[in-house]
């Protein structure tokens, strides 16, 4: 699948995703930086710290995308299907935790 394709649906997106999410490494930084973003959340809404909000995509998006660069030599998906993406992100996150998707 090119990453050029149309969705419609997430559940027709999400294989897709995962397709371009084989390098275990790859898989491990969008954990990390989605963990950072879900304790920055958690942190912000805490200490009312509302600046903090702009280190958020940093911190999800600089892991994720490095991953994308470095290891798995594609393009991240956010660029074309931005919503998708960050919900594949999330769903990732939660299949790695409870073992469907390898850490």
């Amino acid at each position: 699948m090119k990453n050029t394709q149309r969705f419609t649906s997430f559940a027709e997106f999400y294989p897709f995703y995962l397709a371009e999410h084989r390098h275990r490494t790859c898989r491990r930084l969008h954990f990390v930086g989605t963990s950072l973003v879900i304790g920055l959340l958690a942190y912000i809404i805490a200490s009312g710290s509302w600046l903090l909000f702009l280190a958020v995509p940093l911190a999800g998006y600089g892991f994720a995308w490095a991953g994308h660069f470095f290891f798995e030599k594609n393009r991240p998906a956010t660029f074309l299907h931005p919503f998708y993406s960050l919900l594949g992100d999330f769903v990732m996150f939660r299949d790695m935790l409870v073992g469907k998707v390898e850490f």
